[in-house]
């Protein structure tokens, strides 16, 4: 894989709550210099909306290439488009299940699925609470076929102080995921194990 596959990634954003999730993981990438491929369902759109004062162009801006949610023949719908894997955050639960099944009706589960054929690393964001056992078969399906389930849980060890750094800590630790190693996130004990004797 050439240096710029490697740098490639999918983000998508779907309509659950927590938006900033996925906002915040573009503008990551975008400080790492990571080429992120975004897709967004019309729900999120209205989630973004709804949740923040921030623009959908504003956000598109923060990706390198932007797809139409209903544009099944964009790049990211083929495996032999290469790249690191994909994130969806927040991912809702249709969107999840429509992963877990493999009927795909939109390019976010499309590309998800041909993330998890080609057997790249796909991490699902899932955003809902409390999960019922429907829920949590799917979340097992998914995890047995290669995905990687990360409800967006706060670490209360870093002492945050603001929801920003919480935000910021949960993404940070799932591009750790992916390989990508951010300057903010914050790890336990490491500054105490580095620190001379």
């Amino acid at each position: 894989m050439s240096e710029t596959q490697d740098r490639r990634m999918i983000v998508a954003i779907t309509g659950a709550s927590g938006i900033v999730y996925g906002i915040r993981a573009l503008e990551m990438l975008r400080d790492l210099g990571a080429e992120a491929h975004l897709v967004m369902s019309k729900a999120a759109e209205r989630t973004l909306m709804e949740e923040t004062d921030i623009s959908l162009k504003a956000v598109q801006a923060l990706a390198h290439t932007i797809y139409p949610v209903k544009d099944i023949g964009a790049a990211i719908a083929s495996g032999s488009f290469r790249t690191r894997g994909m994130l969806i955050a927040p991912c809702s639960i249709k969107t999840m299940g429509e992963i877990a099944t493999g009927v795909t009706t939109s390019l976010v589960s499309r590309a998800a699925d041909v993330v998890l054929k080609e057997r790249r690393r796909l991490v699902l964001m899932v955003r809902e609470t409390p999960f019922h056992t429907g829920h949590l078969r799917t979340m097992t399906s998914l995890s047995e076929m290669g995905a990687v389930i990360v409800p967006p849980v706060p670490a209360f060890y870093t002492k945050p102080k603001t929801i920003d750094e919480i935000v910021t800590q949960s993404v940070a630790r799932v591009l750790d995921l992916f390989g990508f190693n951010h300057p903010d996130v914050k790890r336990w004990r490491e500054a105490e194990d580095q620190a001379p004797s």
